[in-house]
C-alpha cells in the first residue's frame, strides 16, 4: 500500500543534501571555530578557502584551535541547512503519501458496494529551491598570511592563518598597539557608562585599571615581539627568559646581534623615558605600584618617596606606544639589513 513511501525513507537514508552559502560582497565566506570555549566568529575568502586551505585541518584566528575543514560552520548556517533539509524532506514524503493515495484510490473497484479511498490532508508541500545560506556583514580588518597568502577578514585582532596556522609576530605586536590605542581612547565612554550602571567611584577604579594595564600590555607586546625576531635570526642560543622584559640586557643581546643598540635608535632622552616606564610596570606588576626604594635607585624617579603609589597618564600610555613602536620598526630594519640574517 505505502510503495512509494517505503522506497523514497529507503533512498533518503543514502540521500545528501547540499546547500550552497552566499559570499559576502568582498567575497569572503563566514567562518567559525568549533571550539565551545571560542567559537570565534571570521571570514575567509571563498576562492582561498578551496584552493589554499586543506580538508584535514583549519585552524582558529584567535585562538588557535585546529580541526577539520567540515567543523566550521557557523551556528546559522547551521540552522539555515537543517531548515533547508526539514522542508525538503517534509516535501519527499508528502509527495510519496500523495502517490501511493493516488495509487491505491486506482485499484478500488467502481460500482462497489463498499468503497474505500485514501486521502492525503493538507496543502501540498512543494520541494523547495535551494537558497543559499545569507553572509554576515563585511568585517573591517582583513589579512593576507605572510607564509601562505591566505586572506581572511576579523573584527578586533587574529593571531593564526586560517589555511596554515602561521603566527605573525608582526602582526601581533602592531594588533597589541591598536588595543592599546583603543584602550586609552575610549577611556571616557569606559568610565560614563559604569558611572550611569554602577556609580563613580567603580567607573574611576575601573579605569584606573585599563589606563594602567596599558603599561604592562605594552611591555608584554615588546618582549614577545623581540623574541620572535631574535630568534628569526638565527642565534646560536636562545635569549634568556624575559630578557627582553629589561631594556638594558635586551639592548646589549640586540647590539652583538645586529650592531644597533636601544639608543641608537630613540637617542638617550627618549630611551630613559621608556625605562622608566618600564620600571612603573614593573611596580604595578609585583607591588600593586607601591613605591619601593630598588624603584627609585633603578629609574632616577625623584617625584615619588618610598611608600607612595605610582600612577599613570594617558601622556605615559602614549609615550609607551611610541617607544616600543619606534624599537620594533628600528630593529625590524635592522634585522632585514644584517648580514647575518639567515
Amino acid at each position: 500500500m505505502f510503495d512509494n513511501l517505503l522506497r523514497e525513507l529507503r533512498a533518503l537514508e543514502r540521500r545528501s543534501i547540499a546547500v550552497p552559502i552566499d559570499s559576502d560582497e568582498k567575497g569572503y565566506i563566514d567562518k567559525e571555530c568549533p571550539s565551545t570555549s571560542c567559537e570565534f566568529q571570521f571570514k575567509i575568502k571563498d576562492e582561498d578557502w578551496k584552493n589554499i586551505c586543506r580538508d584535514e585541518g583549519v585552524w582558529c584566528p584567535m585562538c588557535g584551535h585546529a580541526a577539520p575543514a567540515k567543523s566550521w560552520f557557523t551556528k546559522a548556517q547551521v540552522r539555515h541547512a537543517e531548515r533547508h533539509a526539514h522542508r525538503v524532506i517534509e516535501s519527499t514524503i508528502d509527495g510519496a503519501m500523495r502517490a501511493d493515495a493516488r495509487a491505491f484510490n486506482g485499484r478500488q473497484p467502481r460500482n462497489s458496494l463498499i468503497s474505500m479511498s485514501m486521502k492525503v490532508g493538507g496543502a501540498p508541500h512543494f520541494t523547495p529551491h535551494r537558497v543559499p545560506a545569507a553572509a554576515s556583514a563585511a568585517m573591517e580588518l582583513e589579512i593576507a598570511c605572510e607564509k601562505c597568502t591566505c586572506r581572511f577578514a576579523v573584527i578586533g585582532s587574529a593571531y593564526f592563518c586560517p589555511a596554515c596556522g602561521h603566527s605573525s609576530v608582526d602582526r601581533m605586536f602592531d594588533d597589541s598597539l591598536r588595543k592599546i590605542r583603543a584602550k586609552k581612547d575610549n577611556v571616557d565612554i569606559v568610565r560614563d557608562a559604569i558611572a550611569a550602571s554602577a556609580g563613580r567611584d567603580e567607573a574611576e577604579l575601573m579605569c584606573r585599571s585599563l589606563i594602567e594595564s596599558c603599561l604592562q600590555d605594552g611591555v608584554t607586546a615588546f618582549q614577545r615581539c623581540c623574541e620572535g625576531l631574535y630568534a628569526s635570526t638565527g642565534p646560536a642560543t636562545p635569549a634568556p627568559m624575559n630578557a627582553f622584559q629589561r631594556l638594558a640586557q635586551g639592548s646589549e643581546l640586540w647590539a652583538a646581534r645586529v650592531g644597533m643598540t636601544y639608543a641608537d635608535i630613540l637617542g638617550a632622552a627618549d630611551l630613559e623615558r621608556l625605562r622608566r616606564l618600564f620600571q612603573k610596570r614593573h611596580l604595578l606588576a609585583h607591588s600593586d605600584g607601591i613605591v619601593d626604594q630598588r624603584y627609585v635607585n633603578e629609574s632616577g624617579d625623584m617625584t615619588y618617596k618610598v611608600g607612595q603609589r605610582i600612577t599613570v597618564s594617558t601622556s605615559e600610555v602614549d609615550d609607551i606606544v611610541a617607544g616600543i613602536g619606534r624599537l620594533v620598526a628600528g630593529l625590524r630594519r635592522a634585522i632585514g639589513a644584517s648580514p647575518e640574517r639567515p
